[in-house]
């Protein structure tokens, strides 16, 4: 399909993931794609699978001044860009006392700061049909126990779709989200919990899950691929969930 043909596009946190695999779908619906990833290893081998077919940029999503950076580079790449997909995000979990200050810090630059900060170095060149889609969580909505600074963070986001739409649509930006449930990702490997710690979590979390099982990120991303596109055109504010269910309980 070409969808999103001759679009350029933008997707941060795209070396793993749901990321990745919007990339995939992007490229394949005829967009040219940029991604952003934080670490070496993951933007390298991210250059490895896609090869020219997208500009891989390392970048920290919470650092307020590499945001700046991401934009000049995409303004060099593209000169205009005509979609934003806000996937960068770390989630951690624990018990509201347990939280320092400094991990509390870390979850707003990386969450919030760092995609509002994005997005406002992004505005001179975004086309006057564009579209952000911001990724946030269907924890927006529930009570999950020791998640409290997640959802906090995935809230704040959820609240810019609806804020900002009102800002931007005047400048042609259209912003909508999607708000995933538990997806099979490389993200329950990054929780620094045991093997026997993450299947526990995993199986406590598909107990709450109506279809029984985990969401896949091509699910995501069909999702994402649909709120970028013209078929979306009068989509705005909106909000996808992507649950299985889990926000139905």
């Amino acid at each position: 399909m070409s969808r999103l043909q001759n679009k350029t596009a933008l997707i941060t946190g795209g070396t793993s993931g749901i990321g990745l695999e919007t990339a995939r779908q992007f490229i394949a619906e005829g967009a040219r794609v940029a991604i952003t990833g934080s670490s070496a290893n993951s933007v390298a081998a991210a250059r490895a699978e896609l090869g020219d077919k997208a500009i891989v940029i390392q970048a920290d999503a919470g650092n307020v001044a590499g945001q700046q950076v991401v934009a000049e580079a995409i303004k060099n790449a593209f000169g205009h860009l005509d979609i934003l997909f806000v996937n960068a995000g770390v989630a951690e979990f624990g018990p509201v006392e347990q939280w320092s200050e400094a991990a509390f810090d870390k979850s707003i630059a990386i969450n919030v700061k760092g995609p509002f900060f994005l997005i406002q170095a992004l505005l001179p060149i975004f086309s006057k049909q564009a579209a952000i889609v911001l990724n946030t969580s269907i924890n927006a909505h529930i009570g999950m126990p020791n998640s409290s600074v997640y959802s906090l963070t995935k809230g704040a986001l959820l609240t810019l779709a609806k804020t900002l739409s009102g800002e931007l649509i005047g400048r042609g930006i259209r912003l909508n989200a999607v708000s995933p449930g538990p997806i099979s990702t490389p993200l329950y490997g990054k929780l620094g919990l045991s093997e026997e710690g993450t299947k526990a979590m995993a199986a406590g979390v598909l107990a709450q899950v109506p279809a029984a099982r985990f969401g896949t990120p091509s699910e995501v991303a069909k999702a994402v691929i649909f709120l970028a596109s013209d078929e979306a055109s009068f989509t705005v504010g909106a909000e996808i969930q992507i649950d299985g269910g889990m926000g139905t309980l």
